[in-house]
């Protein structure tokens, strides 16, 4: 899995974006059961690309919400 851009995540929907996460989430904890019985995961760098991939979506989830609650132009 590579990373993902936030130009790409944000063309996304709510629905496909939770679904990434989905199923990254679970990918994610394959990979440190593999790890946490001793295995050498096949690709070291997947588990902090899939961390990377999770926090940027959940990111975009945030501020997709965050400016339905905040009118645009108004600052707190």
């Amino acid at each position: 899995m590579t990373l993902l851009r936030m130009k790409d995540l944000r063309a996304l929907s709510d629905e496909d974006l939770r679904r990434r996460i989905a199923e990254a989430e679970n990918d994610l904890l394959r990979e440190r059961g593999i790890a946490a019985m001793g295995g050498a995961p096949p690709s070291p760098g997947r588990m902090r690309a899939l961390r990377t991939n999770v926090a940027r979506s959940l990111t975009v989830l945030r501020e997709r919400e965050l400016a339905v609650l905040r009118p645009t132009g108004s600052r707190p």
